[in-house]
C-alpha cells in the first residue's frame, strides 16, 4: 500500500502531467537515472503513473555511464533488472573530456552537463523515445531562477516541458512540482541504491550551492519564500517588465504607441536617454 508521502508526490507529478502534457498516449518516455535520490524516485513515480493512465506509455531507464573512477557501474544494472525495468546503459567516457578541458578549481557542471545532454538527446532519437524525462524538482526550479537573476541577468528558470532547439527532442520534467525535502524522503523511504557523483559533488564553492544556502537562511526567517518564488513562476505581469519583446507580445504599449516626438529631440535607446541600456553606461 502507497505511503502518504507517495500519494503526496504521485498526486504532484499527475497534476503536472495535466498542466503542461507531460505523460501523453502513445509516448515513449526515455527515463534519465543518474543513480541520485531525484531519478530514483522519478523513475518510481512514472512507473505508477503508467500504471493508472488509461492509456499506453512506454518507459526505458537511461543511465549514462561517465566513466569516473570508481562508478560502481553495477548498481543501476542491477536494480533496473531486480525491478523489471526496461533499461539501457550508454557509455561514454565524458570524465576524461572534463578534466582535460576544465582548469582545475573551476566548475565542471557546465561542460559536464553539456556533454551529458548531447549524447542522451542523441541517444533518445536512437531509441526511438518521444520525451526525455529528467529528473528536477520544485528546489531546482527555484534554484535555477535565483542564478539566471543573480548571474545571468535573466528571468528564466526550468520549464515543465520544453523541445530541443534542434527540434528533435521533448524534455520534461515530472516532479516540477515536488519539494526536494520531500523527494528526499521518499529515496530513503523506498531505500534507494544512491550512488554519490564524485565530479561535481566534490566542488563546495558551486553557485548552486551558494544560492541553496541563501534561499536555506531566508527561509530560516520567513517559510513562504521558495514557495512565493515558485508561484512568482505562474504569477507573472508582463505591464511590469521591461523586455520589449514580451510587452509587443501581450500589448502592453498598444494603447499609447511610440512617441515619436521623442525622435526630434534625440532621445533614443542609442543617445544615451532612457533606454533600457542607459544607466549602465
Amino acid at each position: 500500500m502507497a505511503s502518504r508521502l507517495e500519494k503526496k508526490l504521485l498526486n504532484q507529478v499527475s497534476r503536472a502531467s495535466k498542466d503542461f502534457a507531460l505523460v501523453e498516449p502513445g509516448d515513449r518516455i526515455m527515463v534519465c537515472v543518474s543513480g541520485g535520490k531525484d531519478s530514483y524516485a522519478m523513475l518510481y513515480l512514472l512507473r505508477e503513473i503508467q500504471r493508472r493512465v488509461p492509456f499506453d506509455v512506454e518507459l526505458i531507464a537511461v543511465n549514462l555511464d561517465q566513466k569516473q573512477p570508481n562508478f560502481p557501474g553495477h548498481i543501476l544494472p542491477e536494480y533496473f533488472e531486480s525491478e523489471g525495468y526496461d533499461y539501457r546503459i550508454i557509455e561514454q567516457d565524458t570524465y576524461s573530456i572534463v578534466t582535460d578541458k576544465v582548469p582545475e578549481g573551476k566548475t565542471y557542471c557546465s561542460l559536464c552537463s553539456r556533454l551529458r545532454r548531447g549524447i542522451l538527446y542523441n541517444s533518445a532519437v536512437e531509441l526511438g523515445c518521444t520525451k526525455i524525462a529528467l529528473g528536477h524538482h520544485r528546489d531546482d526550479t527555484i534554484e535555477t531562477l535565483m542564478l539566471n537573476l543573480l548571474y545571468s541577468g535573466q528571468i528564466k528558470a526550468m520549464p515543465p516541458r520544453l523541445r530541443s532547439d534542434d527540434g528533435r527532442n521533448v524534455v520534461i520534467r515530472p516532479m516540477i512540482y515536488c519539494s526536494e525535502e520531500d523527494v528526499a524522503a521518499f529515496a530513503f523511504e523506498k531505500q534507494f541504491p544512491i550512488i554519490p557523483c564524485d565530479l561535481c559533488g566534490s566542488q563546495e564553492n558551486l553557485k548552486r550551492k551558494q544560492v541553496k544556502r541563501l534561499l536555506a537562511e531566508l527561509e530560516a526567517d520567513n517559510d513562504n519564500v521558495k514557495g512565493n518564488l515558485f508561484a512568482a513562476l505562474s504569477n507573472v505581469r508582463p505591464t511590469h517588465l521591461l523586455d520589449p519583446i514580451v510587452r509587443q507580445v501581450m500589448g502592453v504599449d498598444d494603447a499609447r504607441g511610440r512617441d515619436e516626438s521623442l525622435d526630434a529631440i534625440g532621445v533614443s535607446d542609442d543617445a544615451g536617454g532612457c533606454g533600457p541600456g542607459a544607466w549602465a553606461k
